[in-house]
């Protein structure tokens, strides 16, 4: 059973149209970043916190506690329910960054408008870290796209705002909205910057199934 610890409707809509079958439930933790906290770690840490949480919560156990390596602690809390070993859960958790400073979801319309103009007319880099969590292991990896933006004036950012599409959105701007007509231009995995990047995600679960497979 794969568990997906997101509410975002994008990464429902991408796994469902990559064929995926899941069930959704959101994890409900900080996503504040540490001091000095490099994206590519928050992203994956933020990742692992979520699939953490929502696997224990499944398990009815809330103080169980995984190990942030690779491998799962062998020790549970007493009277804890046994970890289903069809039991996947999948965390993921998605930063926009410009000259290795996080931007993430807008706190207000005037964030928003301050993150554009930042991203006018230059190159930043999208950043998604996905874990996925099972009976024996932790699996962990992020992936990450670089974005060009044109030049914005101050009344293409005023109406986008007004539009309210930037303010659930890491960086303030949706890839697959109204902001298309001012990216030119993408390296890497375009889903990516839509919010999960899904051959990474297949790769994962392949991996993660390969490896909890008995030895024949």
């Amino acid at each position: 059973m794969l568990i997906l610890a997101s509410a975002s409707p994008r990464r429902r809509e991408l796994l469902t149209q990559a064929g995926f079958t899941f069930e959704v439930h959101p994890a409900d933790i900080p996503e504040d970043p540490y001091p000095n906290e490099d994206p590519i770690a928050y992203v994956t840490r933020l990742a692992r916190e979520k699939a953490q949480a929502v696997y224990n919560e499944i398990l009815g156990a809330p103080s169980f506690r995984l190990f942030s390596g690779e491998r799962v602690g062998s020790h549970e809390p007493h009277g804890a329910q046994a970890p289903s070993a069809a039991l996947q859960v999948l965390g993921a958790d998605t930063t926009v960054t410009l000259d290795n400073h996080i931007l993430g979801k807008p706190e207000s319309p005037a964030d928003a408008a301050r993150m554009l103009r930042l991203l006018s007319g230059r190159t930043h880099r999208v950043i998604t870290g996905i874990a996925l969590v099972s009976a024996h292991r932790i699996e962990s990896a992020a992936e990450v796209t670089t974005v060009q933006f044109l030049e914005l004036s101050d009344q293409e950012i005023a109406d986008y705002v007004a539009t309210r599409e930037p303010m659930d959105k890491a960086g303030a701007y949706a890839i697959q909205g109204r902001a298309a007509r001012w990216i030119p231009r993408i390296e890497g995995c375009y889903f990516n910057v839509v919010g999960l990047p899904i051959s990474l995600v297949s790769t994962l679960l392949k991996t993660s199934q390969l490896a909890d497979s008995p030895s024949l």
